[in-house]
């Protein structure tokens, strides 16, 4: 039987596949009654017609394969006992399951010759619950992933039994639930003997999302090693709105992609659906993805026909695939978003805060089952910064650490739009957590302190559930201490997880460790040395793994002053060395570059080994020479210029004094235009600062948290300057409309952009977030506007870019579009500048990296609107690298959306900003 998976995958090698069109559909033309289905309490359950009346299932399948395609599905997409029980049909789940994979099995031989084998896919729905929300919706009664996965088990083997040449996952809504059958499935193949190409569709909306909100990035870094063979879409829309999704596929996967949308978008009318897409533009659009994306499944879903399949075989029948140039991009996911391992700048920040053996904060609110309080943690180390959550919920008191790990993963994952990072030294507190996870996981840790067995156990799950895993440098003699035995050890995990357990080699995250400096032994006092160059070897000797490190442990032992400059020291080094990720508390490092020279050499020298007295002179510097530098520090910035004292507030995220100091300037001189002398200070401090800030992070000075508080600074000195910007009512230099795109909602970089731009002397109309495509075209010919601006910061929201800009071109109208965000920059902007039709859109697309390319482009396309004087800002900025965090949040300032909150940050929306 496995040269049954093999010919499938042989084939799909070879040249494209064409799958069939709507069963569904197709048997509701046929207006069966009451009597077809085998009583009136059964009407409607198209799946027990595979016993009730077989004929109209035969009879469909051959229509479709008459006309020329290579694969049928079995009538069985709601065959599982959760859906048919709807019925009272659950005990009968394996006969329709058998019999519906026969009846296909029967007709599909009847066509196959030599020239052309037809295959059987056992096609397997939705269960109709939501698992990632973990009830029912009908009943609320509570599921669990074991229920569901031993349903879909149960479904796969009858499918098997029943002789189908592959399993297809079809219009999938919730990535929890998916993993769960995919599980389910490799059960069925463990007690079957049998393997089978597995093919999973998710069903997304018009904006690209599952239903509990899952962009195509997170789905793709879910399922993608999770043992299936093809990954893709169907159903839900017609090909246009899954072209986006379709292109991120071929550009990133490695898997054969498929795609069966419906016929368009279904109409209601008088009752029942209709498909519009004509069987013409099906086809010439799935052999239009075919020949551009070069996916390697196509066909139908809700209404496409025998004839829109005929036409599409007539254009795409045995042509050979062809092979993808692809981009891998080795991430982590929340239930919602990606987040990608190689952060630019590094390092990817995991946050320690949710940690009993680290906290007692969070350790009292555990022995509490605080967990309301605890998702407030989480959620100010989203809004610090942090790339993903690390979690332990261990405690001497009690026993019951998988049931709190459980309940807080469950919270977290519906919550926080930030991957979680399993942290146990018990598999089967991993195991919970992982079927209570939608997401891609980090399982932190294994190491071979008690040999290999536990490593492979907990390696296997990580395989199972496509986590990726933390591998600490400790064998059996104990933690490495030199840089060798921590490459070694590294090694040889590496061979136990890639060649034995199978994982991929960028699934590994090596922790090389660190003793702390502070013990004073001169058996650890190299430990900074030996770490950072353990750091070195691994990344050049393990280049498609990771690294990682615990930072606060070279300074424990050490007052809070001094480990705070120590940490951020060594970090800075560690990140030099090649360190991809680092677990830290944001608040408790400090600025490298706020840092004093003397600071910095004195922990360098500890940090190297440089002095057998380093550590006597680090502890006694902070315990006399820092606190009278710093009275001396306070005493400087007291008698500063006035000017230098407000940009300090920006470089150092003081926020002490700043809306006084503000005050203190623009009311300095009494004769002094107020407003004027607001957007002196806007042009000639404030930006500057936060120019300064975005050159320091662009160069790895300065770590994503110090930037995001420095952002907030800025965002309260902006807010306070804005009472003294006073505008003259009919007077503009022209009319902007600005929006989020639709199906995005981060829009704090663009309300900056509305600042900066009204404030230069322009009218602006900001319609918000989430903005359909309709309405903004509308607004903008409404006012008559001079340009148009758009913000997104996704792959997958940019794509509603070139859709305005051809309604625009539809529309013959000369409105200039102005694009920026993190997924945006010059190539995107000159690709969609060029329309469906082919044409240039006359009016323009231009790529703004920040605000200053804004007002450029304003004033270059502005119209003879009366005008007020100009206000020039000063654009000393360098072009930075696109922010490529997902979803920074600000907590004050939070929108619910698909069942979860998404929030963003200043500067972190993307290049519409001043920086980055």
């Amino acid at each position: 039987m496995q040269n049954k998976y093999q010919q499938y995958l042989s084939h799909l090698n070879d040249h494209v596949i064409i799958f069939d069109g709507a069963m569904g559909t197709s048997l509701q033309k046929m207006h069966l009654t009451a009597k077809h289905f085998g009583g009136k309490k059964y009407t409607g359950c198209n799946d027990y017609l595979n016993i009730t009346y077989p004929q109209a299932v035969e009879s469909v399948h051959h229509s479709f394969l008459e006309v020329g395609v290579d694969v049928i599905e079995t009538n069985t997409f709601r065959s599982n006992r959760m859906t048919l029980s709807e019925f009272g049909l659950a005990q009968k789940t394996e006969e329709i399951n058998i019999r519906g994979a026969q009846l296909a099995r029967k007709i599909a031989d009847v066509f196959t010759d030599k020239g052309h084998i037809r295959f059987v896919a056992g096609s397997m729905g939705p269960s109709g619950k939501l698992l990632s929300l973990q009830i029912d919706v009908e009943d609320e009664q509570s599921i669990s992933f074991d229920k569901i996965r031993d349903v879909y088990r149960q479904q796969a083997q009858s499918l098997i039994e029943g002789g189908v040449d592959l399993l297809l996952i079809e219009t999938a809504q919730d990535i929890l639930e998916v993993k769960a059958v995919i599980l389910g499935i490799h059960d069925a193949f463990e007690k079957s003997g049998v393997i089978l190409p597995i093919q999973a569709q998710v069903t997304l909306d018009t904006n690209g999302h599952m239903l509990m909100g899952t962009d195509i990035e997170a789905v793709l870094t879910i399922l993608e090693g999770m043992a299936i063979d093809i990954i893709g879409l169907n159903c839900s829309t017609g090909p246009a709105h899954m072209e986006p999704s379709i292109k991120f596929l071929s550009q990133h996967s490695r898997l054969p992609i498929s795609c069966l949308p419906n016929a368009g978008m279904p109409i209601n009318e008088d009752g029942e659906a209709r498909y519009p897409l004509s069987a013409e533009d099906f086809s010439d659009a799935m052999a239009s993805f075919v020949t551009k994306y070069r996916i390697s499944t196509v066909g139908g879903c809700c209404g496409t026909t025998p004839e829109h399949l005929r036409l599409l075989v007539n254009q795409i029948g045995k042509k050979p695939r062809v092979k993808r140039d692809i981009k891998v991009q080795p991430a982590l996911s929340s239930a919602f978003h990606a987040v990608h391992l190689k952060q630019k700048p590094a390092p990817f920040l995991i946050g320690e805060r949710l940690n009993t053996q680290g906290s007692r904060a969070f350790k009292r609110l555990m022995l509490a089952n605080d967990f309301e309080s605890a998702i407030e943690l989480g959620r100010k180390q989203l809004a610090g910064g942090a790339h993903a959550l690390d979690i332990c919920t261990a405690l001497t008191e009690d026993v019951n650490e998988a049931w709190r790990t459980g309940e807080l993963v469950r919270l977290l994952a519906s919550q926080i739009d930030l991957p979680l990072v399993i942290d146990s030294t018990d598999p089967d507190v991993m195991l919970t957590a992982l079927k209570l996870a939608p997401g891609r996981c980090l399982l932190n840790s294994i190491n071979l302190e008690n040999g290999e067995e536990k490593a492979k156990q907990i390696l296997s799950l990580a395989k199972r559930f496509n986590a990726a895993v933390i591998a600490l440098t400790i064998d059996e003699k104990g933690m490495a201490s030199t840089s060798k035995k921590k490459l070694e050890i590294a090694q040889r995990i590496y061979h136990l997880a890639v060649d034995e357990c199978g994982l991929n080699p960028q699934a590994i995250v090596f922790d090389p460790l660190t003793f702390t400096l502070a013990s004073g032994s001169q058996e650890t006092a190299d430990a900074g040395n030996q770490t950072l160059e353990g750091i070195r070897l691994i990344t050049q000797h393990l280049p498609h793994s990771y690294s990682v490190l615990g930072v606060s442990n070279i300074s424990f032992g050490l007052s809070a002053e001094a480990r705070k400059a120590l940490n951020s020291v060594f970090l800075n080094h560690a990140v030099k060395a090649g360190l991809d990720m680092a677990i830290l508390n944001p608040t408790q490092i400090t600025a490298y570059t706020a840092i004093s020279s003397k600071t910095r050499k004195l922990a360098e020298g500890l940090i190297f080994n440089q002095d057998p007295s380093a550590l006597e002179k680090y502890i006694e510097h902070f315990q006399s020479d820092i606190s009278s530098a710093m009275k001396k520090e306070a005493y400087q910035i007291e008698n500063l210029p006035i000017k230098e004292k407000i940009s300090r507030h920006i470089l150092l995220r003081d926020r002490n004094h700043l809306k006084e100091d503000i005050d203190t300037y623009i009311k300095e001189d009494a004769g002094a235009d107020h407003q004027e002398k607001a957007l002196e200070l806007l042009n000639a401090v404030l930006l500057p600062a936060m120019q300064e800030i975005g050159d320091q992070f662009a160069s790895g000075e300065l770590i994503l948290p110090f930037v995001l508080q420095s952002a907030e600074i800025m965002r309260t000195a902006t807010d306070h300057l804005e009472t003294y910007l006073k505008r003259t009512s009919g007077i503009t230099k022209g009319r902007f409309v600005l929006a989020t795109v639709y199906g995005d909602v981060h829009d704090i970089g663009k309300n900056l952009i509305k600042t900066i731009i009204s404030n230069n002397g322009y009218s602006v109309v900001d319609l918000g977030k989430q903005v359909p495509a309709e309405m903004i075209i509308e607004k903008a010919i409404e006012i008559n506007a001079d340009a148009i601006g758009l913000s997104a910061l996704l792959v997958s929201t940019s794509q509603q870019m070139p859709l305005i800009v051809n309604m625009l071109q539809n529309r013959g109208s000369r409105i200039p579009v102005l694009i920026g965000g993190a997924a945006i920059n010059q190539a995107f902007a000159d690709r969609i500048s060029i329309t469906d039709h082919g044409e240039a859109y006359a009016a323009g697309v231009h790529y703004c990296k920040d605000a200053f390319d804004a007002l450029k482009v304003l004033s270059s396309v502005k119209t003879g609107s009366e005008k007020k004087p100009d206000f020039h800002f000063k654009n000393k900025s360098k072009e930075r690298e696109a922010c490529h965090c997902q979803s920074i949040k600000n907590s004050k300032k939070e929108v619910k959306t698909s069942g979860h909150t998404h929030t963003s940050i200043l500067g972190c929306e993307g290049n519409l900003s001043p920086t980055q």
